[in-house]
């Protein structure tokens, strides 16, 4: 190369492609997908995240993204109230020239999508994280409203360069996809920090400690972790429920603090509401119980368990079947089932070596492609091959869909 070329790549080096993550709300982003930030710098990508802000943009912008205010209702799907959200969105991603979308659930897709269309942005990331309440409910409204959902993603939405981002292997087919498809990567959820989520000493028995820590909604079963507890505490054993969290006000399933307060007004039943460190609870619990209706992409809160080296019970739903392996890291019980959850936590009540043993089992799984470097290195490959860079020299292979099928 002469000197004269190189002095004018020196000049005027190639910008750095601009990405956008878009997501209803910034504590949601927080909470799960910091590690995307970091994904991005790793493939030589730019981040910005575009989100309803309220009190965690200091900690998006310190873990390295700019943070763009979006106002916008996530309880409604108003048409007219989304055509603005659209167009809002459209002129913002316009403004900050940006090179691709990551929407982040469902609701960021169907605002994300045609703002990047309006915006001529072709390189989408689809990131869908479970189906929320619409695929929990089985009924034909349900249903209806379901396709009514997923069919424009594969139509009027997906450009030649969506690629999809599945957080089990059950979800892809829901949109005609194969967990093996080029445009399809399958990660293990959001990921936890083994070395900060370190295994915890069991705490003292006989009494069985059970703690179910999510947004406290309906399609979480908090209600069956409830009637199980109930049950199970009727037939003389002695088991206790702790629930941990709080409603989302935002959301129509949210269960009211008054039933809520009811609940935890029985022997054997325990409201703590928010707990700001997860490790606080496990130091003190056997077993993590979520017995999701379904809609789960991969519940962070069992792999933050697994993580503490804790037996999990939940539902054969998507998301929790794929992490957990009945009699492995836990139990799986058929959803809404109350007596079937009731009989296995009663089983583990009366085999405490279960218990311990499963706990090791579900530490070790996190290290099968649920940790958070696992999820790094597979979206920084899922960026690479979106922006057609050479793959990051740092990044190691990792087959998380491998390790589901074990």
């Amino acid at each position: 190369m002469s000197k004269l070329v190189t002095d004018k790549v020196l000049q005027n080096p190639a910008p750095t492609p601009k990405i956008a993550f878009i997501v209803t709300e910034d504590w949601f982003f927080a909470s799960h997908f910091l590690p995307m930030l970091r994904a991005a710098r790793q493939a030589g990508v730019e981040p910005v995240v575009i989100t309803r802000v309220r009190d965690h943009a200091d900690l998006i912008e310190a873990a390295g993204a700019r943070v763009i205010a979006l106002e916008a209702d996530r309880r409604s799907l108003n048409p007219l109230g989304l055509v603005s959200t659209v167009t809002r969105l459209a002129r913002i991603l316009r403004r900050e020239k940006i090179d691709a979308v990551h929407c982040i659930a469902l609701r960021s897709i169907l605002v994300g999508a045609p703002a990047a269309q309006l915006a001529g942005i072709k390189r989408r990331v689809f990131a869908v994280t479970g189906g929320g309440l619409l695929s929990a409910k089985k009924d034909l409204t349900g249903r209806f409203a379901d396709a009514a959902i997923r069919l424009p993603i594969r139509g009027l939405f997906q450009s030649k360069e969506t690629h999809f981002l599945f957080e089990n292997t059950d979800d892809p087919s829901q949109f005609g996809l194969r967990p093996e498809d080029a445009n399809v990567t399958i990660v293990g959820g959001a990921g936890v920090d083994p070395d900060h989520l370190q295994e915890l000493p069991m705490p003292a028995l006989p009494t069985l400690r059970v703690a179910l820590v999510a947004r406290l909604l309906w399609s979480k079963g908090v209600d069956l972790a409830v009637e199980a507890v109930r049950i199970a505490r009727a037939q003389g054993h002695d088991i206790r429920l702790t629930l941990c969290g709080e409603p989302d006000p935002s959301n129509p399933r949210a269960i009211s603090p008054a039933l809520l307060g009811e609940w935890s007004a029985e022997e054997g039943i325990e409201w703590r509401g928010f707990v700001r460190d997860v490790r606080t609870v496990w130091q003190e619990h056997h077993v993590a119980c979520l017995p999701s209706r379904g809609g789960e992409g991969l519940p962070r809160t069992l792999l933050e368990a697994a993580a503490c080296g804790r037996a999990i019970v939940t539902t054969d739903v998507p998301g929790c079947r794929h992490l957990v392996r009945d009699g492995i890291e836990g139990r799986i019980v058929p959803p809404n089932d109350a007596h079937a959850l009731a009989d296995a936590l009663i089983q583990l009540s009366q085999d405490h070596d279960a218990v311990a043993q499963m706990g090791v089992a579900a530490r070790q799984r996190i290290h099968q492609g649920f940790s958070e470097a696992d999820i790094i290195d597979a979206v920084a490959r899922m960026y690479s091959k979106l922006f057609s860079f050479s793959e990051p020299n740092d990044v190691h292979s990792s087959s998380l869909l491998g390790s589901a099928k074990s």
